[in-house]
């Protein structure tokens, strides 16, 4: 399978991004469409994974200063535990790192996915709480 990272750019894409993480997130996981989808999307860079055509995992990331907050990180559930989300994360986090201005990577990890950001670098901050129903950590990366 080969894969491409990339920033989506197209309404297309864009549309794709959106029906996975309602596929993730809303019918997997129950969380409600109206937090999922949260007006936020307009103000984020959504960057996707592709594997032989097709749009397989995304994420979005708001910046904010020097800090870059990982948001929505999804990937179909078929794709899950073949290195998908890592080779979407490193890539993300070389891209931001470009810039040089970014200090500070944030997000939101939902418990069961704490060891997998833990083996990128992160580490949590503060104590578990409820997100949408579901347990979660805030975790950071600095540089």
């Amino acid at each position: 399978m080969q894969i491409r990272c990339y920033p989506v750019q197209s309404p297309e894409d864009m549309k794709s991004c959106l029906e996975i993480r309602h596929k993730v997130f809303v019918e997997e996981q129950h969380v409600p469409a109206n937090l999922e989808i949260d007006g936020m999307d307009a103000a984020a860079r959504h960057f996707a994974v592709q594997a032989d055509g097709d749009i397989i995992a995304t994420c979005r990331v708001r910046l904010m200063g020097s800090a870059a907050k990982i948001e929505r990180v999804a990937v179909l559930k078929e794709h899950r535990s073949r290195g998908v989300g890592g080779v979407l994360m490193k890539y993300i986090l070389q891209e931001l790192s470009k810039a040089g201005d970014i200090q500070l990577f944030k997000l939101s990890a939902q418990a069961e996915a704490v060891p997998f950001y833990e083996k990128l670098g992160f580490r949590t901050r503060g104590s578990e709480y409820m997100d949408a129903g579901i347990p979660h950590y805030d975790m950071v990366l600095e540089k």
